[in-house]
């Protein structure tokens, strides 16, 4: 028998798949692609954003004693850049979204971004299994759509 379950808080719903017709297992699966696409879409915003972060992490690493009075590139959007100085490298300037600032020393800087690093990798990966669970039910469906469309075809007259 196909069915399929979903967990809602401490609700728990069941469909038996077979009991639904084919214009309804066609709405759901319609629904579980646009939800798979929305899925893929935040996993990929979620890896940029992850790498933003380690990448950021990684730069703060490559400090070192005598970057004072350097000269460097210094962003101001993704793709303008001027240059400017470092006068102070045990001390930072960390964005912390929404056009929030924070100046941090640079060990407490590190140290969030590798929680930033850890944070959005556990997202990444309770999506992933979403995702998973959610392209499974889509494959059982079709399944059963499969199934009932052989079904339909057998039930046809046959010409002679």
């Amino acid at each position: 028998m196909a069915t399929i379950s979903q967990n809602e808080g401490a609700n728990m719903q069941q469909i038996d798949l077979m009991k639904l017709n084919i214009q309804q297992l066609s709405q759901l699966k319609n629904q579980l692609d646009s939800e798979l696409q929305i899925f893929q879409d935040s996993l990929a915003t979620l890896k940029m954003a992850k790498g933003k972060f380690a990448a950021s992490k990684e730069s703060l690493e490559q400090f070192k004693e005598g970057f004072e009075e350097k000269t460097t590139l210094i962003p101001l959007t993704g793709s303008m850049y001027v240059p400017g100085r470092i006068k102070d490298i045990d001390n930072v300037i960390v964005d912390i979204g929404t056009g929030y600032y924070v100046e941090k020393d640079r060990d407490s800087a590190k140290d969030y971004f590798k929680r930033k690093v850890d944070f959005v990798g556990e997202q990444i990966e309770k999506i992933e299994i979403l995702g998973y669970e959610k392209s499974q039910i889509r494959d059982a469906i079709c399944e059963v759509i499969s199934v009932k469309l052989q079904q339909m075809k057998g039930q046809l007259p046959q010409e002679s």
